[in-house]
């Protein structure tokens, strides 16, 4: 099968048409994005027996995507991807002040961040993929500048592509990232914690109660969150299987390097991550509640139902200068890159 786009109706939101865009290419991958959030809906990839396996949580209408917006399905997350402490940072003697929709701190870019917003979408037929843009404008949720925006999704073979870019006309904090939550059983199992999980890591930022990082690091060899080798995610009495944090890459050159690989035998699928973002925050999808309308086949998706892999920057990074910077100038174009790679006995 040659590589394609196919564009269907998805829904409509506030008037405007958001449409579903199915990209293909030959025996490989299918992912599905649409305009509302530049959301991923599906990846759809072989298992082991050659059958399809949808391997992200999702809805089957626009409006169970809306509905459940607080838990981010599949969506880009910006202006600043997770926590801002206080809602509030300070860059050249100005001090702004964002939206505090998590407790009294800022999360995922606040109440309306990219998640919730229409994307105007190119369909890119010679690379194989679409082209999502936003405008973000100056005091958006407090953020300052008008900033433009692109996602690039592209697909090759069994590999997604997701490329960010933004330029912005007045000095502000950029931080971008997908929210998929997977599970690579294709729906065949209600939880994660069958699955094996690397990442290249061997520290985590340390977190307060309100999971804003204290500027230090903490080595996690030999603890719960020791993902240095392959293993299986569990519940245990030493493993809660509750993971909520950001694991500091080894990879600090900005380059495209392995990040994650994530495995689940029964249906032999694994998926490598690479990127240029210096960390990776892990979810288990413990806050999923089982409350939700519209999901892909009826699934239930309760508690670790899916697991998030955030490729992004530091949380909080604005109110800490020792952090990697995140602040984008006049001039300078934001750009970053994940790449997931699927395969199994069938797909390589």
């Amino acid at each position: 099968m040659a590589a394609k786009t196919t564009v269907q109706s998805f829904g409509k939101l506030e008037g405007r048409t958001v449409n579903k865009f199915t990209i293909t290419q030959g025996a490989g991958i299918q992912v599905s994005v649409i305009n509302y959030g530049a959301t991923v809906t599906s990846i759809i990839v072989p298992d082991k027996t050659g059958s399809p396996a949808d391997v992200v949580l999702g809805f089957d209408t626009l409006e169970g995507y809306i509905r459940s917006g607080k838990h981010y399905f599949g969506a880009i997350c910006g202006r600043y991807a997770n926590r801002i402490a206080n809602a509030a940072f300070g860059i050249n003697g100005n001090e702004y002040h964002l939206s505090n929709n998590d407790g009294i701190s800022c999360l995922h870019g606040g109440f309306k961040g990219f998640d919730k917003k229409y994307w105007d979408a190119e369909v890119l037929p010679e690379e194989n993929g679409v082209r999502f843009s936003y405008r973000s404008l100056d005091d958006e949720e407090g953020f300052p500048g008008n900033v433009d925006i692109s996602v690039t999704y592209i697909v090759a073979g069994n590999e997604l592509h997701i490329k960010y870019a933004a330029t912005t006309d007045k000095a502000t904090p950029i931080n971008i990232t997908s929210h998929c939550y997977f599970n690579l059983s294709g729906g065949y199992e209600n939880t994660i914690l069958n699955h094996q999980l690397q990442l290249n890591a061997g520290n985590i930022l340390e977190v307060d109660e309100k999971l804003i990082p204290t500027g230090n690091m903490k080595e996690v060899r030999n603890t719960t969150m020791d993902f240095t080798e392959v293993r299986k995610i569990g519940v245990s009495d030493d493993l809660s299987g509750e993971y909520d944090n950001s694991w500091v890459l080894k990879n600090s050159s900005g380059k495209l390097e392995k990040a994650v690989s994530l495995i689940h035998s029964e249906t032999g699928i694994k998926m490598t991550v690479f990127t240029t973002q210096p960390s990776i925050h892990f979810y288990s999808g413990h806050f999923l509640d089982g409350n939700f309308m519209d999901t892909k086949k009826g699934k239930v998706y309760g508690k670790y139902a899916g697991l998030c892999l955030e490729a992004q920057h530091f949380p909080d990074s604005p109110n800490h200068p020792g952090f990697p910077n995140t602040i984008l100038k006049p001039g300078e174009v934001y750009a970053e890159k994940t790449v997931y790679k699927f395969s199994n006995e069938n797909i390589r």
